[in-house]
């Protein structure tokens, strides 16, 4: 599961990396063609009037699409600095699908499954009961394997043997979590930074040119708003699968509280502690 992850995000970088490449490209081709056409204005003040009514003509599109819009925005926001961001949403966006799929496949039916153990231990078959736990996957069952596993030992080490392997099986549960909230918590710092720099740009034009004119600052400015823009929608939707992962969680861990202590009512209605 992690190689085909891994080989995603590594795909995902690899596209995204040569479309942005493509779109600079075109950038640049069209800043070619407006200096050629800007030496061609130069010419007899009779021909620029002729040629005045054809380039107003020329209709301006409109009608581009969602991706475009957002490659191109992400360009003009200084795409060296913005692919940092990219890389907090990638990553980010990995850890949170890896442990999704993870906790899916820990979701069990607890009911079912206590109902398959007590089926087991009414005819006497501890053995079977333990089997039932070790062939279903997930938290709740491997937790109810190992209480069985002291079921002779009496309540109190079986309490003790779930408490402790719970423990256990919570951290697993958390796993990655703490890289998801790094680059939460990482992609707004990197929007806010790319303001700052944005910021020190424009005021750098401004000390250099000596006039405070909107064409003079709004390159600086729209950097810093475009790092800002990207580096807070890169952190909503991390944390709104943060959230997710998090409900999830306190989900299976109740499911896990409440098998526990239907676990060892059902040992003690089948009268294994008196064995």
């Amino acid at each position: 599961m992690r190689k085909l992850l891994t080989l995603l995000l590594v795909l995902t970088l690899t596209v995204f990396s040569s479309n942005i490449a493509v779109y600079a490209q075109d950038n640049a081709d069209a800043q070619d063609t407006e200096t050629t056409e800007a030496a061609e204005e130069q010419a007899p003040a009779e021909e620029e009037v002729e040629i005045a009514p054809a380039a107003v003509a020329e209709p301006v599109p409109s009608d581009i699409g969602g991706y475009q819009l957002l490659k191109k925005y992400f360009i003009d926001g200084s795409w060296q600095f913005m692919s940092f961001v990219l890389v907090c949403l990638i990553f980010g966006l990995a850890f949170a699908i890896e442990r999704i799929i993870t906790l899916n496949i820990a979701t069990v039916n607890t009911d079912k499954l206590l109902a398959r153990i007590d089926e087991n231990l009414k005819s006497g078959d501890l053995d079977g009961a333990m089997e039932v736990c070790k062939s279903t996957q997930g938290p709740t069952a491997s937790i109810l394997y190992e209480g069985l596993k002291q079921a002779k030992s009496g309540p109190e080490a079986v309490e003790k043997a779930i408490v402790s392997y719970g423990s256990v099986q919570m951290g697993l549960l958390e796993k990655g979590l703490v890289w998801l909230s790094l680059f939460i918590a990482l992609a707004p710092m990197l929007g806010f930074m790319g303001t700052v720099i944005g910021m020190i740009g424009a005021f750098d034009r401004i000390e250099a040119v000596g006039d405070i004119s909107p064409t003079v600052v709004a390159g600086g400015i729209k950097v810093a708003l475009l790092t800002t823009v990207f580096g807070l929608i890169v952190a909503i939707i991390l944390q709104v699968f943060y959230n997710y992962i998090i409900s999830k969680i306190d989900g299976i861990v109740n499911k896990m509280e409440d098998a526990s202590i239907a676990l060892v009512d059902i040992l003690a209605a089948n009268g294994i502690f008196k064995k």
